[in-house]
């Protein structure tokens, strides 16, 4: 199958840095309003089944515009939800923001042992978004899910066949980048094509923001 991992739109806890992973979770500012509705011209000669959310509402709101383009249902799934963010949530030093990243990089690596502080380690993280994956393999060929900056580099980090495991932590994702897989959860995913950058170009994109779960370990120092 071909699978369409998309970053939502752009948040208020983007542009000013926090750590901001709890449902429901804020909506999409005015910029990413836009990136959203750039979303369908994008996709305009793709394949595309199945659109799938998480629980968290901006994931859902950049989603809309497409599904009313392509006449599809949105279906929101419990496990493809962002990395919770445990005892720092909500917090935007560098210190925390560091231990965030670095923490769920380790489990793109494949050391799943470390836990968030105050919450979950990799093998909760994995197992979560592993059984939706699964969910959304069994039921489509051709699949758009509407995730979120960590969690989508670790998941493909850890289970993409042709990239080094260290790719998380170096690869940045803006809001609505658009990353392409193909195969399946039994024989394993191939990574197709990686768009870091915003639908639509650079003007969709903000330089001033702080979007930390989008960036690599290098932009923090």
């Amino acid at each position: 199958m071909r699978l369409f991992l998309i970053r939502h739109g752009q948040t208020p806890a983007n542009v000013a840095g926090t750590l901001n992973t709890a449902a429901p979770g804020p909506g999409l500012t005015p910029l990413g309003v836009r990136q959203a509705a750039m979303i369908p011209q994008a996709l305009r000669d793709t394949a595309i089944d199945s659109i799938y959310v998480s629980r968290l509402v901006r994931t859902r709101l950049t989603a809309t515009p497409l599904a009313v383009d392509r006449g599809h249902e949105v279906r929101e799934l419990p496990g493809i939800h962002e990395i919770e963010a445990g005892s720092l949530e909500d917090r935007h030093d560098k210190a925390s923001v560091r231990a965030y990243l670095e923490t769920a990089f380790a489990w793109g690596t494949g050391d799943l042992s470390p836990a968030m502080p105050g919450g979950f380690d990799g093998h909760e993280f994995f197992g979560r978004f592993d059984a939706d994956i699964a969910t959304i393999a069994s039921e489509s060929e051709n699949a758009v899910v509407v995730s979120h900056g960590a969690a989508i580099r670790v998941w493909v980090a850890g289970r993409a066949i042709n990239v080094p495991r260290s790719y998380a932590g170096e690869h940045e994702i803006g809001n609505t980048g658009v990353i392409e897989l193909e195969g399946s959860p039994d024989k394993g995913w191939t990574l197709l094509s990686w768009q870091g950058t915003p639908v639509g170009g650079a003007r969709f994109a903000d330089p001033t923001a702080e979007d930390h779960t989008g960036e690599s370990l290098t932009d923090l120092d």
